[in-house]
């Protein structure tokens, strides 16, 4: 893949003023992964190697020092370091998805099983356990103790009966307390699992973490039961519909839904006690039943959003990957209310700024299309997609 940088026709000066807080380093990412480029500056080919990465959608920092996963998407594998790297473009310890570090194909070129994955997207950890959002095989894999080793085979499966399942909602038309319908994304927090079941337009909430294979779900968000998947629970946007799902956050008892479709992030002032519960308020845009992109704007604001895959806390802060606009916003915990805007930025010059890489060849401070992003600790990791790379990013000073 040639990455090619796009000259804006016009922009104001306005668009390179800011008054926005620094998110992250000014310097840029500490360590880049997956980011190779030869002596004559073109790109090195994506085939697949412990250091190659191609559309990675999903970043997990498990503990202090490691081990880092990364869902390298378009490789249909998780790349795993046991230890946080320390150099640019250090290569993987192990693999699961492939039988080695250079194959590549859906479930390796066969059928589902405890260690194939197609198309995986959202990774989460609690320190202990690991779960995986295997979108295209429409489940949720979770190994009980975190893998070390290449092709270290998944203990549970969700969404499907047993582990050879890979059809949508089981290979039935309407959804139900245990199928899942491309599920992007995966939150553990407070002894429970978060699953952003996105094909069927909803949140999935167990209250305790799985044990067995299959095991329904007790909660929906986004849908007014366990069966409805309609856009936005068929009513439109509103408090309780969701569109596009992809990725959940927890902070202070609040739940956060990034709902890329409708470009906004939805919130959740306690834990809800029953299915289809509205949220206490959204970000990005001004009322519940709006949902155009940037506001119906071509530039975006510090109150804008444009399809935010994904949103990760730290230290106060709700950090945002605000997708389409090729940047990351901070949004302070202790100021957000309805509309409430963005303080900081990464990615960008100024809230009114947007374009892959600022609309020149990628740097370590630039951002193309950024899926995901975790946090441990000081350190933003940044599954920067449409760079092919992972980026490893101190928080600002």
């Amino acid at each position: 893949m040639t990455r090619v940088a796009l000259a804006s026709a016009f922009r104001p000066a306005w668009a390179h003023a800011s008054s926005a807080a620094q998110l992250l380093d000014p310097a840029g990412a500490r360590i880049i992964l997956g980011d190779h480029v030869a002596a004559n500056g073109l790109p090195v080919p994506i085939a697949p190697g412990r250091s190659t990465l191609f559309g990675p959608r999903g970043v997990c920092l498990a503990g202090p020092d490691g081990p880092l996963l990364v869902a390298d998407t378009g490789h249909h594998r998780l790349l795993g370091w046991r230890r946080i790297p320390r150099a640019d473009n250090a290569p993987a310890d192990f693999v699961i998805g492939q039988p080695d570090f250079f194959a590549e194909g859906r479930n390796a070129k066969g059928g589902p099983g405890p260690a194939t994955l197609n198309m995986p997207t959202g990774i989460a950890s609690d320190g202990h356990m690991l779960a995986v959002a295997d979108a295209w095989n429409h489940r949720v894999l979770i190994w009980n103790s975190l893998p070390e080793i290449s092709n270290q085979p998944a203990d549970l499966v969700l969404g499907q009966p047993d582990f050879n399942g890979g059809l949508a909602n089981r290979g039935v038309r309407q959804a139900g307390p245990d199928t899942l319908n491309w599920c992007y994304g995966v939150t553990i927090s407070d002894g429970r699992l978060f699953v952003a079941d996105t094909g069927n337009r909803r949140v999935l909430v167990w209250n305790s973490l799985p044990e067995r294979n299959g095991q329904p779900a007790d909660l929906v968000l986004g849908q007014p039961d366990m069966i409805g998947r309609d856009d936005n629970a068929g009513t439109g946007a509103s408090a309780v519909g969701m569109r596009w799902p992809h990725a959940i956050a927890m902070a202070g008892g609040r739940i956060f839904v990034a709902d890329a479709g409708n470009s906004r992030i939805m919130a959740w002032n306690g834990m809800p006690n029953a299915d289809g519960a509205p949220a206490s308020l959204i970000l990005g845009q001004k009322h519940f039943e709006e949902l155009d992109h940037n506001r119906a704007a071509y530039d975006p604001t510090e109150r804008a959003l444009q399809m935010p895959y994904g949103i990760a806390v730290r230290d106060g802060t709700l950090i945002c990957a605000d997708t389409a606009n090729s940047r990351l916003v901070g949004f302070p915990l202790a100021d957000i209310d309805m509309d409430a805007p963005a303080t900081a930025l990464a990615g960008q010059d100024g809230f009114g700024a947007k374009g892959d890489n600022r609309w020149k060849a990628a740097t370590r401070d630039s951002l193309c299309w950024p899926f995901a992003v975790a946090v441990r600790g000081d350190l933003v990791a940044v599954a920067d997609t449409g760079n092919n790379r992972v980026l490893l990013w101190e928080a600002a000073p």
